[in-house]
Protein backbone atom coordinates (compact mmCIF):
# COMPACT_ATOMS: atom_id res chain seq x y z
CA UNK A 1 0.00 0.00 0.00
CA UNK A 2 1.61 3.73 -1.11
CA UNK A 3 0.49 6.14 1.02
CA UNK A 4 1.25 9.91 -0.58
CA UNK A 5 2.41 11.87 2.33
CA UNK A 6 4.52 15.67 3.47
CA UNK A 7 7.35 15.20 5.52
CA UNK A 8 9.20 17.14 7.90
CA UNK A 9 12.83 14.90 8.21
CA UNK A 10 14.04 14.97 12.00
CA UNK A 11 17.28 13.39 11.69
CA UNK A 12 19.19 10.26 10.01
CA UNK A 13 20.95 7.76 11.63
CA UNK A 14 23.65 5.11 10.71
CA UNK A 15 22.28 1.60 10.23
CA UNK A 16 24.89 -0.13 8.43
CA UNK A 17 27.28 -0.12 5.34
CA UNK A 18 24.70 -0.36 2.83
CA UNK A 19 21.76 1.60 5.04
CA UNK A 20 20.30 5.02 6.84
CA UNK A 21 17.49 5.05 8.92
CA UNK A 22 15.50 8.23 8.22
CA UNK A 23 12.87 9.53 10.63
CA UNK A 24 10.53 11.36 8.88
CA UNK A 25 7.36 13.62 10.84
CA UNK A 26 4.67 13.43 8.23
CA UNK A 27 1.15 15.11 8.03
CA UNK A 28 -1.31 11.98 7.63
CA UNK A 29 1.33 9.10 9.81
CA UNK A 30 2.82 10.92 12.55
CA UNK A 31 6.47 9.44 13.12
CA UNK A 32 7.69 7.23 10.20
CA UNK A 33 11.20 5.45 10.00
CA UNK A 34 12.41 4.43 6.59
CA UNK A 35 15.66 2.64 5.59
CA UNK A 36 17.32 4.35 2.91
CA UNK A 37 20.06 2.67 1.08
CA UNK A 38 23.39 4.74 0.91
CA UNK A 39 24.27 4.45 -2.80
CA UNK A 40 26.72 5.82 -4.64
CA UNK A 41 24.71 6.80 -7.98
CA UNK A 42 23.93 10.49 -8.70
CA UNK A 43 19.82 9.97 -7.37
CA UNK A 44 21.25 8.69 -4.28
CA UNK A 45 23.01 11.02 -3.98
CA UNK A 46 20.37 13.80 -4.82
CA UNK A 47 17.48 11.98 -2.86
CA UNK A 48 20.10 12.30 0.06
CA UNK A 49 20.53 15.87 -0.13
CA UNK A 50 16.49 16.19 0.38
CA UNK A 51 16.76 14.17 3.94
CA UNK A 52 18.68 17.24 5.67
CA UNK A 53 17.44 17.86 9.12
CA UNK A 54 14.25 19.62 9.13
CA UNK A 55 14.13 19.17 4.95
CA UNK A 56 10.50 20.19 3.69
CA UNK A 57 9.49 17.33 1.76
CA UNK A 58 6.44 15.17 -0.49
CA UNK A 59 7.49 11.62 -0.33
CA UNK A 60 5.52 8.32 -1.17
CA UNK A 61 5.74 5.54 0.82
CA UNK A 62 5.13 2.02 1.22
CA UNK A 63 3.67 1.31 4.53
CA UNK A 64 2.65 -2.43 5.77
CA UNK A 65 1.09 -3.16 8.98
CA UNK A 66 3.30 -4.88 11.50
CA UNK A 67 6.92 -3.47 10.15
CA UNK A 68 9.03 -1.01 11.50
CA UNK A 69 10.14 0.39 8.80
CA UNK A 70 8.67 1.71 5.94
CA UNK A 71 10.02 1.81 1.97
CA UNK A 72 10.52 5.55 0.91
CA UNK A 73 8.91 5.12 -2.62
CA UNK A 74 9.46 8.94 -3.94
CA UNK A 75 10.74 11.90 -2.25
CA UNK A 76 10.74 15.79 -3.99
CA UNK A 77 11.27 18.86 -2.00
CA UNK A 78 7.68 21.02 -1.54
CA UNK A 79 9.60 24.02 -0.19
CA UNK A 80 13.66 25.30 -1.13
CA UNK A 81 15.78 25.49 2.33
CA UNK A 82 18.91 27.32 1.35
CA UNK A 83 20.14 29.61 4.35
CA UNK A 84 18.70 27.12 7.03
CA UNK A 85 22.20 25.25 5.72
CA UNK A 86 24.34 27.87 4.81
CA UNK A 87 23.92 30.14 7.72
CA UNK A 88 25.97 28.81 10.64
CA UNK A 89 23.55 30.91 13.04
CA UNK A 90 20.61 29.49 11.82
CA UNK A 91 22.31 25.86 10.83
CA UNK A 92 22.88 25.67 14.98
CA UNK A 93 18.90 26.26 15.10
CA UNK A 94 17.93 23.52 12.94
CA UNK A 95 20.42 20.90 14.70
CA UNK A 96 19.17 21.98 18.06
CA UNK A 97 15.18 21.79 16.66
CA UNK A 98 15.63 18.76 14.87
CA UNK A 99 17.46 17.00 17.85
CA UNK A 100 14.71 17.77 19.78
CA UNK A 101 11.85 16.97 17.98
CA UNK A 102 13.30 13.28 17.40
CA UNK A 103 13.01 13.22 21.22
CA UNK A 104 9.53 14.67 22.02
CA UNK A 105 7.87 13.34 18.80
CA UNK A 106 6.49 9.20 19.37
CA UNK A 107 3.23 9.17 17.96
CA UNK A 108 2.59 7.08 14.73
CA UNK A 109 -0.58 9.39 13.64
CA UNK A 110 -1.24 11.92 12.19
CA UNK A 111 -1.62 15.36 14.34
CA UNK A 112 -2.38 18.26 12.31
CA UNK A 113 -2.00 21.90 14.44
CA UNK A 114 1.58 20.21 15.49
CA UNK A 115 2.77 19.36 11.91
CA UNK A 116 1.26 23.00 10.44
CA UNK A 117 3.19 24.75 13.29
CA UNK A 118 6.63 23.07 12.76
CA UNK A 119 6.30 23.33 9.10
CA UNK A 120 5.32 26.91 9.07
CA UNK A 121 8.12 27.78 11.62
CA UNK A 122 11.02 26.19 9.49
CA UNK A 123 9.43 28.43 6.74
CA UNK A 124 9.86 31.51 8.98
CA UNK A 125 13.32 30.79 9.80
CA UNK A 126 14.61 30.28 6.39
CA UNK A 127 12.90 33.88 5.17
CA UNK A 128 14.50 35.60 8.10
CA UNK A 129 17.32 38.12 7.28
CA UNK A 130 18.20 38.89 10.92
CA UNK A 131 17.27 39.47 14.20
CA UNK A 132 16.24 35.49 14.59
CA UNK A 133 18.17 35.02 18.02
CA UNK A 134 14.87 34.36 19.88
CA UNK A 135 14.05 31.76 17.70
CA UNK A 136 14.37 29.20 19.62
CA UNK A 137 13.28 30.43 22.42
CA UNK A 138 9.89 31.61 20.79
CA UNK A 139 9.83 27.87 19.01
CA UNK A 140 9.80 25.85 21.66
CA UNK A 141 8.03 28.15 24.55
CA UNK A 142 4.52 27.56 21.94
CA UNK A 143 5.77 24.16 20.69
CA UNK A 144 4.61 23.31 24.41
CA UNK A 145 1.02 24.30 23.13
CA UNK A 146 1.36 21.66 20.60
CA UNK A 147 2.44 18.69 23.33
CA UNK A 148 0.12 19.54 25.79
CA UNK A 149 2.34 21.07 28.52
CA UNK A 150 2.10 24.83 28.56
CA UNK A 151 2.41 27.18 31.11
CA UNK A 152 -1.18 27.89 32.66
CA UNK A 153 -0.57 31.82 32.10
CA UNK A 154 -4.12 33.00 34.10
CA UNK A 155 -2.54 32.04 37.07
CA UNK A 156 0.58 34.36 37.26
CA UNK A 157 0.01 37.25 39.28
CA UNK A 158 3.81 39.15 40.57
CA UNK A 159 5.57 37.60 43.41
CA UNK A 160 4.40 34.13 42.29
CA UNK A 161 6.61 31.10 41.84
CA UNK A 162 6.27 29.10 38.80
CA UNK A 163 5.76 25.31 39.75
CA UNK A 164 7.70 23.44 37.38
CA UNK A 165 5.66 20.02 38.01
CA UNK A 166 2.53 21.72 38.00
CA UNK A 167 2.82 23.90 35.00
CA UNK A 168 1.33 26.54 36.95
CA UNK A 169 1.83 29.58 38.91
CA UNK A 170 2.21 29.43 42.52
CA UNK A 171 2.10 32.18 45.76
CA UNK A 172 4.84 29.41 47.70
CA UNK A 173 6.40 26.80 46.97
CA UNK A 174 5.07 23.37 47.15
CA UNK A 175 6.83 20.80 48.64
CA UNK A 176 8.72 18.12 46.70
CA UNK A 177 8.14 20.01 43.17
CA UNK A 178 10.64 22.21 41.11
CA UNK A 179 10.12 25.63 40.75
CA UNK A 180 11.20 28.68 39.25
CA UNK A 181 11.80 31.75 42.22
CA UNK A 182 9.45 35.23 41.10
CA UNK A 183 11.89 36.88 39.31
CA UNK A 184 12.55 33.87 37.05
CA UNK A 185 8.61 33.31 36.99
CA UNK A 186 8.32 36.53 35.61
CA UNK A 187 10.37 35.76 32.54
CA UNK A 188 7.94 32.97 31.88
CA UNK A 189 4.99 35.07 31.69
CA UNK A 190 6.86 37.49 29.10
CA UNK A 191 7.89 34.37 26.87
CA UNK A 192 4.19 34.47 26.72
CA UNK A 193 3.96 37.41 25.11
CA UNK A 194 6.35 36.50 22.26
CA UNK A 195 5.65 35.26 18.56
CA UNK A 196 8.04 35.28 15.73
CA UNK A 197 6.11 38.33 14.30
CA UNK A 198 7.55 40.52 17.42
CA UNK A 199 10.49 38.58 18.96
CA UNK A 200 12.97 41.16 17.88
CA UNK A 201 11.73 43.34 20.17
CA UNK A 202 12.37 41.23 23.55
CA UNK A 203 16.59 41.95 24.09
CA UNK A 204 17.74 39.47 26.22
CA UNK A 205 22.03 38.87 26.25
CA UNK A 206 23.60 35.70 25.80
CA UNK A 207 23.82 34.96 29.21
CA UNK A 208 19.81 35.32 29.64
CA UNK A 209 19.22 33.78 26.56
CA UNK A 210 20.94 30.33 27.40
CA UNK A 211 19.44 30.67 30.90
CA UNK A 212 15.77 30.29 29.24
CA UNK A 213 16.75 27.65 27.00
CA UNK A 214 18.18 25.48 30.18
CA UNK A 215 14.97 26.30 32.19
CA UNK A 216 12.47 25.66 29.21
CA UNK A 217 14.65 22.17 28.58
CA UNK A 218 14.56 21.34 31.77
CA UNK A 219 11.29 22.21 31.92
CA UNK A 220 10.52 19.53 28.34
CA UNK A 221 12.27 16.87 30.80
CA UNK A 222 9.98 17.09 33.32
CA UNK A 223 7.10 16.48 31.18
CA UNK A 224 8.67 13.91 28.87
CA UNK A 225 10.79 11.37 30.02
CA UNK A 226 11.87 10.30 26.43
CA UNK A 227 14.62 13.58 26.58
CA UNK A 228 17.53 12.60 27.04
CA UNK A 229 21.39 14.06 26.82
CA UNK A 230 21.06 16.90 23.68
CA UNK A 231 24.44 17.62 22.18
CA UNK A 232 23.23 20.73 19.87
CA UNK A 233 22.15 23.01 23.26
CA UNK A 234 26.29 23.51 23.99
CA UNK A 235 26.93 24.87 20.14
CA UNK A 236 23.61 26.80 20.03
CA UNK A 237 24.71 28.77 23.69
CA UNK A 238 27.93 29.88 21.95
CA UNK A 239 26.38 31.40 19.39
CA UNK A 240 24.09 35.63 19.39
CA UNK A 241 25.40 37.77 22.03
Amino acid sequence: MYEKLKGIVLNTIRYSDKHNIVHIYTDGLGLMSFAVPLGKTHASRMRNAMLMPLSLIDLEASVHSGRELAQLREVRRNYPLATLYSDPMKNAIVMFISELLAHVIQEPEGNDPLFRYIEQSIQLLEQMPDQFANFHICFLYHLGAHLGIQPNIESFHDGYWFDMTDGVFVSSAVRGHMHLQPNEAQVIHLLSRMTFRNMSVFRFNREDRNRMLDVIIGYYRLHNAAIGTLRSPDILKQLFT
